[in-house]
């Protein structure tokens, strides 16, 4: 795996980070996280945020329904995090997050994702992207009226959330995406949602690169999550 650290990484952190700099095939990355839970379970690894791209791709979350594979561009992976279908690629920054609540005292799946959530917003807000919750909807919004983007009551998804917990350390974990094809959303009904649009920061007139975007999530995950150790 080549790993990539990026500029003024505090090392100071409670987690270790890794940076792929190839794209990482989606099956070695669950492979991989099985591997590194298992050594955070037992004490013989640090907790970790891994940032990588993958190959095109569809995943399938446990709550997916047939139905929203429309045409299966890509090929589809069957995986045990929750949430439905959603695709990964180039230009998207996924982040899987392995994370011991047990030794955070934060034994709370809820509070695990309400402060994924937060992670993100407050990353994306270094950008000027207003990224937002929706009640019934998994993952972050942007309303694209308000972002001069489109008509009034268009929403679109900015970055997907889909989680697992084993014996209370976190994998799987967010994808935002920076510059991805959108139309490759198009065989598949992301996330359940059909009545909603997906979005992108290049889309939104962001023109930043993805070290931009790491440096942020990097700044904010070490606010958000290293406040709880």
């Amino acid at each position: 795996m080549t790993v990539l650290q990026p500029k003024n990484q505090d090392d100071m952190l409670s987690f270790e980070t890794e940076f792929s700099k190839e794209y990482v095939d989606y099956e070695f990355a669950v492979e991989a996280m099985e591997k590194r839970v298992s050594d955070i379970v037992n004490n013989q690894a640090k907790e970790l945020l891994w940032f990588l791209e993958h190959p095109p791709i569809y995943t399938s979350g446990t709550s997916t329904k047939p139905e929203d594979l429309l045409e299966p561009r890509f090929p589809v992976y069957k995986t045990g995090r929750g949430g439905e279908l959603t695709y990964h690629g180039p230009g998207q920054r996924v982040v899987y997050v392995m994370l011991n609540l047990d030794k955070r005292g934060r034994k709370d799946i809820r509070r695990f994702v309400f402060d994924l959530e937060q992670w993100l917003i407050n990353s994306l807000s270094e950008f000027g992207v207003l990224a937002e919750r929706r009640e019934g909807r998994v993952g972050l919004w942007v309303d694209m009226f308000k972002a001069g983007k489109g008509l009034r009551g268009q929403e679109s998804k900015i970055a997907a959330i889909g989680v697992r917990v084993r014996r209370w350390v976190t994998y799987h974990g967010v994808a935002i995406n920076l510059n991805p094809d959108l139309s490759h959303f198009g065989g598949i009904v992301p996330c359940g949602i059909s009545n909603h649009g997906v979005t992108s920061l290049k889309e939104l007139g962001c023109d930043i690169r993805m070290d931009n975007l790491d440096q942020a999530l990097c700044h904010h995950a070490s606010l958000i999550f290293d406040k709880e150790v």
